[in-house]
């Protein structure tokens, strides 16, 4: 199987050794981040720093002023204290690319805390009146103009052979947020959603057009999820379907069908507009067959970096899906999960990718990582995608070299 890894640009700029080491591991892609939200990252490897902080949501070139003239949404450029340079995305993408590597973008759509603390406005408001600055709402139209926009210029950079589009969906409640305090109120899946609905004006407009009164949905929200607050015993992990059966008794079947109407439409327009805004970008630019990929959840009803999508819908349109796959072997049922619900929509062209986390310190196999590839392509699995090398220690990467050796 074809395998690309993550990385960061601060993980070869100024490394000499970083893309040839890449290389060697026996990947065939750097899917390279040209746009990214803040971060704290760890280097094990790069001779200047061990530790990496991205204060802010940003681009890692240099953006187009003609493009973004008169927007009150526009992308942030780098701090050069993380990432020297004008264009550190091209100078990481030349290196990989001198080692024999093929580079993809990896492109952060609508996940942006600073873009939302200064435009508050335009962020997913929930059924309580709070807002959720790191989640901007597709479903406004600005939004979706900031968005697709982005994607088209982060993803066609030079060099660039596709891209991979994350977090192009709706984000909710669940944030790796920094000094995290929300654990207390045992959310199940069902309840996260719940949290994540949206209430601001677009949303509230969508809902009616949908059928479904506002006021009613919110007093629906609030009440299902007032036995949360009142310490309701810890939940078990629900399945996608115990969700979504659950999101349906929580609502009703009218609320929660007018609902996912809504929600599945507005997230389905911003994926199609993104991708053709990528391919318009990548025909100006002569980059014959550019690659446009989502990463992607096959319930429609999950939020967050892996989008819930419709299988059927996101593969009539893009080239393909990386999937999030739990590694070791209590992982298959994970990956059965997310790989075979898009198995029946493929086309001949369409790539399906299993992600898998490679970092042992964050949860990662990487020493079953050869069975857990095999085990996805036995599932329709087309690609690996291995998250993250640049994360990932010494150790880590000797086990994945080893796997890759074997999977030929």
């Amino acid at each position: 199987m074809r395998a690309a890894a993550f990385v960061y640009p601060w993980d070869i700029t100024g490394d000499p050794a970083a893309a040839d080491r890449l290389a060697a591991t026996g990947v065939a892609q750097a899917t390279l981040a040209s746009s990214y939200h803040s971060t704290r990252a760890l280097t094990p490897r790069h001779p200047h720093h061990r530790v990496v902080t991205a204060r802010h949501a940003a681009v890692y070139y240099p953006p187009g002023e003609d493009r973004w003239a008169g927007r009150p949404l526009r992308p942030y450029p780098h701090g050069r204290d993380w990432a020297p340079g004008e264009d550190p995305w091209g100078e990481a993408a030349a290196s990989l690319a001198a080692a024999g590597l093929d580079v993809h973008t990896w492109v952060i759509c609508a996940h942006n805390t600073r873009l939302g603390e200064e435009h508050p406005e335009i962020t997913v408001t929930n059924a309580f009146g709070d807002r959720y600055p790191w989640a901007p709402c597709i479903a406004r139209p600005e939004v979706r103009a900031y968005v697709t926009t982005l994607a088209a210029e982060a993803a066609v950079r030079p060099g660039a052979r596709g891209t991979e589009l994350e977090s192009c969906g709706w984000y909710g409640l669940e944030h790796l947020h920094a000094h995290d305090k929300t654990g207390g109120g045992h959310l199940s899946g069902t309840a996260a959603f719940l949290m994540s609905l949206c209430f601001c004006g677009s949303c509230q407009e969508g809902y009616a057009a949908h059928g479904a009164d506002p006021d009613l949905l919110r007093r629906r929200v609030t009440g299902a999820l007032a036995p949360h607050w009142a310490g309701a015993p810890a939940p078990r992990a629900a399945s996608r379907a115990e969700e979504r059966d659950g999101i349906r008794r929580a609502l009703g079947e009218e609320l929660a069908d007018a609902v996912a109407a809504w929600r599945t439409a507005a997230a389905g327009r911003l994926q199609r507009e993104a991708v053709a805004a990528v391919r318009e970008e990548a025909r100006r630019a002569g980059a014959d067959g550019f690659r446009v990929m989502l990463h992607a959840d096959p319930a429609p009803h999950r939020c967050g970096a892996n989008v819930g999508v419709d299988p059927a819908g996101v593969l009539s349109h893009a080239d393909g899906v990386v999937l999030p796959c739990p590694p070791g072997p209590d992982g298959e049922a994970g990956r059965a999960a997310v790989i075979e619900p898009f198995v029946p929509y493929r086309r001949s062209h369409s790539v399906l990718a299993a992600n898998l986390t490679i970092v042992s310190g964050m949860g990662g196999s990487p020493g079953t990582l050869a069975a857990d590839a095999a085990h996805a392509a036995g599932l329709g699995a087309d690609e690996l995608r291995l998250y993250h090398a640049g994360l990932a220690n010494d150790d880590d990467l000797r086990q994945v070299t080893a796997a890759l050796a074997t999977l030929g």
